[in-house]
């Protein structure tokens, strides 16, 4: 199938208006579509084979103009393509930009958002979370930006019983707590996502060969 032009999604979107009862008119100074109707606000649409950052620069550029501003692309194919589409409809909510796709060749198009002003809903729980892990890691182990591993504050901890053991052998978990400072060492060691500890008898943790490799580096 060959790749679809800017100019193909004109005549659906110019159809789409025109049954809202807008006078549509393409090229209008630098808007790629200009509507207009008695009564309402003018709406702009600009036209793209894809999501660009060029595109949603020209959308928020055209917010100068009127607040009713879409974009329009071609339809999706495949779910990667829905999730990725998705993603940008998100994004342009957050603009305060609709979204419009054009299925090709037969035409129709869907609009999935309008222009809107975007009030974000914030999420207590995930901003808790944020606090808590802020609050509890020890200093600033990670570079920003990092795509390896992230030192959490659940590392640091488990890291500091791993510490412990190495160096006092098998051990209750509640005087490792006590030693440590790691209120949640039990769970840490029972949990064992690391790997690095092993239960050596009732209530007492030792290290796991894994942990004592991670020990020699501490």
């Amino acid at each position: 199938m060959t790749k679809p032009a800017e100019t193909d999604l004109y005549p659906p979107v110019k159809a789409w208006l025109e049954a809202l009862g807008y006078e549509v008119k393409a090229e209008v100074g630098a808007a790629d579509v200009m509507a207009c109707r008695n009564g309402a606000e003018p709406v702009v649409v600009e036209l793209k084979t894809g999501f660009s950052l060029t595109l949603l620069q020209q959308a928020v550029a055209r917010q100068a103009v009127t607040d009713q501003v879409y974009v329009a692309v071609p339809r999706w194919q495949g779910k990667a393509g829905w999730r990725a589409f998705k993603g940008n409809i998100g994004l342009c909510k957050r603009l305060g930009i609709g979204v419009l796709s054009v299925a090709l060749p037969e035409g129709r198009v869907q609009a999935h958002c309008d222009p809107s002003e975007f009030r974000p809903r914030k999420s207590k729980l995930r901003a808790a979370r944020l606090m808590q892990e802020f609050k509890a890691r020890d200093g600033d182990p990670n570079a920003g930006g990092t795509r390896g591993q992230v030192m959490t504050a659940y590392k640091q901890d488990a890291l500091r019983c791993v510490a412990y053991l190495a160096a006092h052998g098998p051990t209750k978990a509640s005087q490792v707590a006590r030693e440590t400072g790691v209120s949640r060492a039990r769970q840490i060691m029972a949990d064992n996502h690391s790997g690095w500890f092993f239960r050596a008898a009732r209530g007492i943790y030792a290290v796991s060969d894994s942990g004592l490799d991670v020990s020699a580096d501490l």
